[in-house]
């Protein structure tokens, strides 16, 4: 997808006094979240993050926004705001830095050092400015207030934007837990005296629009979590994102509490932890700690190990364990506790570890037999209470599919928003707030950007085509020698095979096909190879098809001699 909507041409020329919007990231899938905001000239960026690939595109390590829109503009932008520090919004930062590594990163404590670590990865030194809840700041003709929310990494901030053009208001990731962890409560009272001021539009997560209710509390977690631990006679491995603090935090109160020693596994899990311990965030009782080379001297009910994998990532801690190629190997006994909530599209690849781990003996505890997750976005009714406090003139779903974005769109009308003041878009889409009105102008390209390797961008959706053609139907290679005067074939063809499932001996009977279809066009004159090469992979592929119903890759190689 590169262009999202045919039917809408390129924006006109920005109205004086108005505002832009555009979403390079987060409409209508979850992840890859960017918005840049536009007024007279100049450019605001909040959250630049990664999108996460699917079985459909193999080969792909991650899935970056695509920067052309802004990429001839990067010196208008006055700062890139982050508001939490998930990859889903802040693992493109890399990627955008090395086009403008001066692009000021606007963000909260932990979420500065967060990505501080990443970018010392990519050598890059950035220039930071570290904000925190109630603080105010102006970055051109952007005048942004923060304000804390909950969500499932401390530190999380919603913005208010206030520009000539109208205010705003984005939320970030939220949630309104009422008994956070870390007693740091999403700000209802500054919603609501934004709102009082009069917030022209509102960008309000959507990830839970659909669910109905109020969020669980972290806390009810703790009583289940306590419960798996007293029940396991063997070792318990607990699987969450790199980044849930929290959770960590929960977890390892539980070890203490019943006299495990707890090991880090998996380099982002015991990068973060370690950055959250240095600031505060995770409290970790002395001794509690040990290196994992370490646990293997320990009784197997005294171990506890956190580690990446709760989504099913091949080369995740938890998937090399479930596939045997891993230092620790799971015996009949151990506790896996999936820790986390299942992302759209991971569903395959987290039942394929589940049933890995279950076959090698282990009891596999997730939040489809019990309460070991709360999600960290705001339900039904949350939304909604959010929208009767800010009361938005204008409003716009973002972070979520299509379905969330819809569901957004009916809270927002049940509190009372008139239709046509929701702007529903997606990635690319055009928004400008004209005389505070929010309407659709146009549409840019906001397609995927894929990084395979070293490489950002050369992987194409017609490369990926063939990968997947490779990988379920195989190939076929057929090398002819020619004569390069006539064309007429030297030799009988040498044909290949790979992956497509057809036997060997099979081939004897396209030989002679290819051979008079050879014989034909070297009497009709034909020598140019790319020619050549078109026939044998017409002539093959029909074979193929009609003998096999398969459609393999056919690469044909023409020899001049």
């Amino acid at each position: 997808m590169s262009h999202p909507h045919p039917e809408l041409g390129p924006p006109p020329p920005l109205a004086k006094g108005a505002l832009r919007v555009v979403a390079l990231g987060g409409l209508g899938e979850i992840g890859r979240n960017m918005t840049v905001f536009e007024y007279a000239g100049r450019l605001l960026i909040v959250d630049c993050g990664v999108l996460f690939p699917e079985e459909e595109q193999p080969g792909v390590d991650l899935i970056l926004p695509d920067f052309d829109y802004i990429r001839d503009r990067l010196d208008d932008v006055e700062a890139l705001v982050l508001t939490h520090g998930h990859e889903d919004h802040i693992g493109a930062v890399p990627f955008l830095l090395r086009e403008r590594p001066d692009i000021p990163l606007v963000g909260s404590r932990l979420t500065l050092a967060l990505l501080s670590a990443k970018l010392g990865e990519h050598r890059i030194k950035p220039e930071l400015v570290q904000v925190e809840e109630g603080e105010r700041r102006a970055f051109g003709d952007f005048d942004l207030e923060f304000f804390s929310v909950n969500h499932s990494i401390p530190d999380a901030l919603a913005i208010g934007i206030r520009t000539p053009a109208g205010t705003l208001l984005h939320t970030g990731d939220f949630k309104m837990d009422q008994l956070p962890l870390d007693g740091r409560l999403t700000d209802l009272a500054g919603f609501a005296r934004l709102g009082s001021e009069g917030v022209d539009l509102l960008l309000g997560d959507s990830t839970n629009a659909e669910v109905p209710g109020f969020v669980t509390s972290e806390r009810d977690i703790a009583g289940v979590i306590d419960d798996v631990f007293r029940k396991a006679d063997k070792r318990v491995i607990v699987a969450c994102f790199a980044s849930h603090v929290h959770r960590v935090q929960q977890v390892l109160d539980a070890a203490h509490e019943h006299g495990r020693k707890v090991a880090f596994v998996g380099r982002s899990m015991v990068r973060n932890m370690n950055i959250a311990r240095d600031l505060g965030y995770l409290k970790v009782p002395g001794g509690l700690l040990v290196d994992v080379k370490e646990i293997g001297d320990l009784p197997e009910d005294e171990v506890m190990l956190v580690c990446t994998g709760s989504q099913g990532e091949p080369m995740s801690a938890l998937s090399r364990m479930a596939n045997r190629d891993h230092q620790i190997r799971i015996e009949q006994g151990d506790t896996i506790v999936l820790a986390s909530s299942l992302i759209p599209g991971n569903e395959n690849s987290v039942n394929r570890v589940i049933n890995g781990l279950t076959r090698w003996g282990a009891k596999v505890v997730h939040k489809g037999n019990a309460l070991v997750h709360v999600s960290g976005h705001a339900p039904a009714g949350e939304l909604l209470y959010v929208h009767n406090m800010v009361r938005p003139r204008n409003f716009m779903p973002v972070h979520g599919e299509w379905r969330h974005l819809r569901a957004h769109a009916r809270v927002a009308a049940l509190a009372g928003l008139p239709e046509d003041r929701a702007v529903i878009a997606e990635d690319g889409v055009v928004v400008d707030l004209v005389k505070g009105r929010a309407r659709i102008v146009g549409a840019v390209q906001a397609g995927y950007v894929y990084v395979d390797g070293a490489s950002v961008g050369d992987v194409t959706e017609s490369a990926l085509k063939d990968r997947r053609i490779l990988g379920d139907e195989g190939f076929i290679s057929v090398v002819i020698a020619v004569d390069s005067t006539s064309g007429k074939l030297v030799g009988e063809p040498q044909i290949h095979t790979r992956g497509s499932g057809i036997d060997v001996e099979a081939y004897d009977e396209v030989i002679p096909k290819i051979q008079d279809s050879l014989e034909r066009a070297a009497a009709d004159g034909i020598t140019d190879p790319g020619q050549l090469r078109q026939l044998v992979r017409r002539g093959v592929g029909r074979w193929v098809n009609e003998a096999y119903r398969r459609r393999p890759m056919i690469v044909p190689v023409v020899v001049e001699v």
